[in-house]
């Protein structure tokens, strides 16, 4: 068995993995990342500028071939097709099982830049709104951070990523440094202007925050309005690990990153209560392998990094390393997404936007707020926007012949979304365990998920469908429909909460710095640290928790704390 020293392991290569080698590597260490997938390269697989017309089946894939091999990531419909589809795992290769009755679509990316190339770029800061929740409802645990302890983390990197969005001076929705805002369609602008006259809750709609560039940021090209980011950005103008942290950490001359990677667990010394190193089988060649270091950060992503601890278990620790408190693969959450509404906003015929946005419109939470609504405890919002039809309205449309071909070739008229995304609640019997009968791929045992939304996020998606219909309504549109779509979790892919940050190794996995109670070598900044979930896009918060992480981790380190 090959063994080698490193000052410190990353565990994946995606948002927080490389923002973990990027902070770690300009400290001073020699960092090693293990990635599970391949390597990538921009010049080969981004493909967002190919004409449909020259793919195999002419955008439509091999679908027998992807229903075999990609069962659950074909889900991501938008997303895993046949210009992007090997961004996502082969569900054979990578299986797991759900709970009867509870179904849970766990979307992966195994690659070098994981996720960060496929993610959303939906970027929201937390606020304190969401930091007491639990302590507020009397809900799972505290968590042992406020605003106050991040925010300087979310100046420092949203300093580095490049966001763009608008001020607001929202309470709830903390402002950012941004970069200049995209502009939001005539129709949006219509439905902005609507809201305060006919809502007095607070409501309102904003642009869009969002990971991508509107001006040159860091050597970074200002995005070109392609619209079609889940196939690559060859400029780099969307945040991802593989266009920006990476780099960054390759340019110290201290990292190394290890490709087709998979880790099976990692090592704990019972002598310095800590952990020694990481337990790897070579993706290729199913090699047992172990590399050792002084830190570990483990960055896989929710469910997966808890997955890797679980299977760590020892004499000192039967159920998975570092549990004494019973908590790790509990809390599994997921936002609840799919309540909202659609409609067509009338008039301004005379105007076209310009290029593909890729970027929409954000209403900020309004339910719960100030004064108690709609039912349910915390709240949600909506993405979405306004664009003009095209050609594909026909599918729905009754209608034959030449004049109805020919009314297809012209724009339609101004639709306009408000799509919502709410917070889920944490729930102890909401939980991963390991599935000893069912092996991955390299051997490795996989996981049995027990997940499912309860009573509160069912009411808000009503109450999402509801408010969505009435803003449609108080912004004159006609052709209204509601909808509450009935999405399983983890199809949002925004899964958290399986190894919580608290104050009491009692009742945590993790103390307020992302370090483990009981191994203090030990950091996990991925989405498992979440205590709860807020309603926004969790990626901004986890590359500012990982960034703090690692200043203290370091810190630790000169100290000869670890």
């Amino acid at each position: 068995m090959a063994s080698t020293r490193y000052d410190a392991i990353v565990i994946g290569s995606g948002i927080t993995g490389g923002w973990a080698a990027k902070e770690l590597t300009e400290k001073g260490l020699q960092v090693l990342i293990l990635e599970a997938g391949r390597p990538i390269s921009p010049e080969k697989d981004y493909v967002e500028h190919v004409p449909t017309w020259e793919l195999k089946y002419r955008g439509w894939d091999d679908r027998n071939a992807r229903a075999k091999v990609q069962p659950v990531q074909r889900e991501v419909y938008y997303a895993c097709d046949e210009f992007s589809n090997k961004f996502f795992v082969n569900d054979e290769e990578n299986p797991y099982v759900s709970a009867p009755g509870k179904p849970f679509s766990w979307i992966r990316g195994r690659q070098v830049g994981g996720k960060s190339i496929t993610w959303g770029r939906q970027s929201y800061r937390w606020s304190d709104l969401d930091f007491e929740a639990n302590l507020r409802d009397g809900i799972a645990i505290d968590w042992p951070i406020r605003y106050k302890d991040i925010e300087p983390w979310y100046d420092y990197v949203e300093s580095f990523v490049g966001i763009s969005g608008q001020a607001e001076g929202l309470p709830q929705l903390p402002d950012g440094k941004f970069l200049p805002p995209m502009e939001m369609s005539c129709a949006e602008m219509a439905v902005r202007d609507a809201l305060p006259k006919h809502f007095d809750d607070g409501r309102m709609m904003t642009i869009g925050r969002t990971a991508i560039l509107t001006k040159v940021h860091n050597g970074r090209a200002a995005c070109h309005y392609c619209g079609v980011c889940h196939r690559g950005c060859i400029t780099g103008s969307y945040f991802s690990s593989l266009s920006s942290t990476l780099p960054a950490a390759e340019k110290t001359g201290r990292l190394t990153i290890r490709p087709f990677s998979v880790v099976h667990s990692l090592v704990y010394d019972a002598n310095t209560r800590k952990v020694s190193g990481v337990r790897v089988i070579d993706g290729q060649t199913h090699q047992a392998l172990e590399f050792k270091s002084r830190l570990v950060f483990v960055c896989a992503s929710a469910l997966e990094s808890a997955r890797i601890l679980l299977n760590s278990s020892t004499p000192e620790f039967p159920n998975g390393l570092a549990n004494s408190s019973g908590e790790l693969g509990r809390n599994v959450m997921d936002h609840v997404m799919g309540g909202g509404a659609e409609g067509i906003i009338p008039g301004y015929l005379d105007k076209m936007p310009i290029g593909n946005r890729p970027n929409g419109i954000y209403v900020p939470r309004f339910r719960n707020v100030k004064t108690k609504a709609g039912g349910f405890i915390r709240g949600y919002g909506y993405q979405g926007g306004a664009t003009r039809e095209d050609w594909q309205r026909g599918m729905t449309r009754a209608g034959f012949g030449v004049d109805f071909k020919n009314a297809l070739k012209r724009p339609g008229a101004w639709h306009m979304t408000f799509y919502g995304f709410g917070e889920c609640l944490p729930n102890h019997d909401n939980y991963i365990e390991i599935n000893k009968e069912k092996n991955d791929a390299w051997g490795i045992p996989t996981i049995k998920i027990h997940c499912a939304f309860g009573q509160n996020e069912a009411a808000m998606l009503q109450d999402m469908a509801l408010q969505a219909a009435e803003m449609l309504v108080a912004a004159g549109a006609t052709e209204i429909n509601a909808f509450a779509e009935n999405n399983p979790p983890g199809l949002t892919i925004h899964e958290m909460g399986t190894a919580r940050m608290g104050r009491d190794p009692k009742t945590s996995v993790l103390n307020e710095h992302n370090q483990a109670h009981e191994a203090k070598n030990l950091f996990m900044t991925d989405g498992a640290c979440m205590a709860s979930s807020s309603c926004v896009n969790p990626s901004l918060t986890y590359m500012a928790l990982t960034a703090r992480a690692c200043d203290y981790a370091v810190s630790q380190m000169k100290k000869n704390e670890l």
